[in-house]
């Protein structure tokens, strides 16, 4: 199982162009990069969002990490690689769609809700993981509690 690290970054956020069409992808990345950006990330429930990856991987220079939210299964994993993407992120933990990313060389950053998933990612050998909030309102004030302990 291969590790890839998430590399240092100028500004500890990811940008995420929901939405983005391939017609607009190369006007946005250059704001970004040009404004110190280096992690970007298109959902692939955004329109043609391979394709904007393209874009955006081409023109992006080899520090920037580019690639896709909602990665849901093997096969976007793959299609992610055939255009360039160096960066999965995924709403859940899916071992098949982690290792497959891994496989690749990718930076993966699996959704998480609670410690147990977060565990499971890290035994699938990415700590890196991306917390989600409920969207009730009746848990506004919830705050995760398993940054703090899982410094793996």
């Amino acid at each position: 199982m291969n590790t890839i690290p998430f590399p240092a970054m100028k500004r500890p956020l990811i940008a995420i162009l929901r939405g983005l069409k391939p017609e607009e992808a190369e006007g946005v990345v250059s704001v970004l990069i040009e404004h110190g950006m280096t992690a970007i990330e298109i959902p692939l429930n955004s329109p043609d969002p391979f394709r904007s990856i393209e874009i955006a991987v081409k023109m992006a220079p080899r520090e920037i990490l580019v690639g896709a939210g909602t990665v849901l299964t093997a096969k976007a994993v793959e299609r992610l690689h055939d255009v360039g993407g160096r960066l999965m992120v995924s709403p859940n933990v899916d071992p098949e769609v982690i290792v497959s990313a891994g496989e690749r060389g990718m930076v993966t950053l699996p959704g998480v809700f609670t410690a147990t998933e977060a565990l499971l990612a890290a035994r699938w050998g990415h700590p890196a993981s991306s917390s989600f909030r409920p969207a009730s309102s009746a848990h506004r004030e919830y705050r995760p509690s398993a940054p703090c302990c899982l410094r793996i």
